[in-house]
């Protein structure tokens, strides 16, 4: 069986009231997966890098650009029974100022700004769930040891 990488998941925050809220969609009734809450996700496409991936789908799917751009130190990873495929998924995570206007595509019906709480209720995987409270972790606290890579945008 073959390991291969051909997604991304982004996740955006922003600070409102020394708190974060994450950015959640709504996949449409049409996509794969309906009406589950998620992140950003997409497809890489032949000759694009990982993180261009990651800022490319975050402007189709929300019309947001970030101020800050890290790579989250996990990787979520699942079988693709389709491919007969184990699929690693890295992970970013973007800031985007408060007042920031969120535009949705067409992959999604809806979207809301939630707490790491509520984020992590909403989500459906348990890998995303981690990556939010990694996130939180390393935003949040200070006593957080871990070490985010900061892209430049």
């Amino acid at each position: 069986m073959e390991v291969t990488s051909y997604l991304v998941e982004t996740h955006i925050f922003r600070e409102v009231e020394n708190s974060l809220e994450f950015l959640l969609l709504k996949r449409s009734q049409t996509e794969i997966y309906p009406n589950i809450w998620q992140m950003v996700t997409g497809s890489i496409k032949k000759g694009e890098k990982a993180y261009e991936t990651a800022l490319r789908e975050v402007h189709e799917e929300t019309g947001l650009s970030p101020v800050e751009f890290w790579v989250v130190p996990h990787t979520n990873s699942f079988y693709s029974h389709e491919r007969d495929v184990m699929c690693l998924v890295p992970v970013f995570v973007m800031r985007v100022e408060a007042k920031s206007q969120v535009k949705i595509s067409d992959e999604h019906s809806e979207f809301m700004w939630v707490n790491k709480e509520k984020a992590i209720e909403l989500l459906a995987w348990q890998g995303q769930r981690k990556s939010v409270e990694i996130i939180h972790e390393y935003i949040i606290m200070e006593k957080s040891k871990l070490v985010f890579v900061k892209l430049s945008i």
